[in-house]
């Protein structure tokens, strides 16, 4: 096991009913933004607990904020807060609206060009303070302090992040996903299994707390995931637990003391800044391809994942056993009902040279030395 920090500060309010409580959070005189996206939680009853909470509070509002949300919406937000003197964010929604507020905070009290937050690295020594309301489990965007935003008019995904930029509060009410539409539940399960997936099946680090731990996750996400989308009717415990599973599957626990990779999050966030791919869509995509080209390199980690998570006969050729783990691994995104390959999505081979170009260009791919540059139109040549 490597050596570590851990720290983790966010007050998880987690049940129904805990809406309410935002008020025993936030310093009173506070002047509040809170931020949303399309307006679905005006529609759901969310809106409405927000406002009670708050009705000893000065608020304004922004909402329009989009999936993979962009920095050309985001620094209307921030442009909105100064002016309004907001000092503090409330955050409801779901992994978009969480990050873009997370940009938001950072970017309040910056000096110079926002993008460079997120571009390169710059380094802000404040944030306004955020708490989040979750109604979409799926980033654990609600328990960490990082977040990934676009640059609409460059075609860049980025990812971003701070110590300063843990929320306060996340409030987890199982309830909010009740009216979430079947195309973002698959999205958010996919999403919980591959960030479970970018911290476990790496290097064999000795790490058997996190591997256990990350390995009962992807059992959980597995198990509740599946329900979660064959359910006619929203069942109260199968939300609560996919939600949860969802928040440890990002908040840091099951990454320390090991390696981490992130490759598939970076190949896939270009398929959405070039084609708005469905960012579930696109790590699903892209995993069992990239799983294809590190065999080799990860064949302890992949045989753990195979005998533990999928239960496979272990009394085989190893080499059949990881091809089975990664096959069993494409079925279960396709039994959520996620299409896996390039050409069931629409993607045409139009821009994913450029794609390719762009990580040659850069020269890594990901926290792993076994994805190289040049393996990423492999990849693609395999996902079509």
């Amino acid at each position: 096991m490597k050596n570590f920090n851990f720290y983790n500060p966010v007050n998880v309010l987690f049940g129904e009913g805990k809406i309410l409580e935002i008020k025993e959070q936030i310093p009173a005189g506070s002047k509040v933004m809170i931020t949303y996206g399309g307006g679905s939680i005006k529609k759901n009853g969310v809106y409405d607990q927000i406002c009670e909470a708050l009705k000893d509070y000065d608020f304004v509002e922004f909402s329009g904020i989009e999936p993979n949300p962009r920095f050309e919406t985001l620094i209307k937000a921030v442009e909105l807060a100064r002016k309004e003197n907001v000092n503090f964010l409330l955050a409801v929604g779901g992994g978009s609206v969480l990050d873009g507020t997370k940009f938001i905070s950072a970017a309040i009290n910056f000096k110079g060009d926002e993008w460079q937050i997120v571009e390169s690295a710059a380094k802000f020594d404040s944030a306004v303070p955020m708490g989040t309301v979750l109604t979409l489990p799926a980033t654990g965007s609600e328990m960490n302090s990082g977040g990934v935003i676009t640059k609409a008019s460059t075609k860049q995904k980025l990812a971003f992040g701070s110590p300063l930029l843990f929320p306060r509060f996340s409030v987890l009410d199982p309830v909010t996903t009740y009216s979430l539409p079947i195309r973002q539940l698959r999205n958010g399960v996919v999403d919980a299994f591959v960030h479970v997936m970018e911290q476990y099946l790496t290097t064999d680090d000795n790490t058997p707390i996190q591997d256990r731990f990350a390995e009962s996750i992807l059992l959980t996400v597995m198990e509740e995931g599946s329900r979660l989308v064959e359910l006619k009717e929203p069942d109260y415990q199968n939300r609560a637990n996919f939600m949860w599973a969802a928040t440890m599957a990002l908040n840091g626990l099951i990454s320390t003391g090991n390696t981490s990779d992130w490759a598939t999050h970076m190949i896939g966030h270009e398929l959405t800044a070039f084609y708005g791919t469905d960012h579930g869509v696109s790590l699903a995509i892209v995993l069992p391809g990239l799983l294809k080209k590190v065999k080799a390199e990860r064949k302890v980690k992949l045989l753990q994942y195979a005998s533990r998570v999928w239960a496979i006969d272990m009394n085989m050729e190893e080499d059949k056993i990881i091809d089975l783990a990664i096959e069993k691994t494409d079925d279960f995104f396709k039994s959520l009902g996620v299409e896996t390959s390039l050409h069931a999505n629409g993607i045409s081979k139009d821009h994913l040279d450029e794609i390719s170009e762009r990580f040659i260009k850069q020269k890594y791919v990901g926290m792993m030395p076994d994805v190289k540059p040049s393996m990423v139109k492999e990849i693609f040549e395999d996902r079509f």
